[in-house]
């Protein structure tokens, strides 16, 4: 997610973005847990995102993260707990609904 100024440094332009996206989704699959849960943290870290979730279908839970004073803060949410996002804040979203959006039942 990325705020309409920052949208508008790239019209016209390379999609090389000169501040970090205010969230970033990733969300985990059997092939990318250790690269999801440990090296994007550091690729994140060093460009400061202000906020990203780890989305994980395979233990279902979210985990959310905070730049806070040169290091994330986590917390994570599960089941029916409601998604707290600081980017986000009037999101009503529980763990249970966002993992059930992607099936296809």
């Amino acid at each position: 997610m990325v705020t309409r100024e920052q949208v508008k440094e790239l019209l016209g332009q390379s999609a090389v973005f000169q501040t970090p996206p205010q969230l970033i989704v990733e969300v985990v699959r059997p092939d990318s847990i250790t690269r999801d849960y440990r090296y994007k943290r550091s690729e994140y870290a060093a460009i400061e995102v202000p906020e990203y979730w780890i989305v994980d279908p395979l233990t279902a839970k979210v985990t959310v993260l905070q730049w806070e004073e040169g290091f994330y803060e986590e917390t994570v949410f599960a089941g029916e707990q409601a998604i707290a996002s600081p980017t986000l804040p009037e999101l009503t979203l529980s763990v249970a609904q966002l993992l059930a959006a992607g099936t296809l039942a």
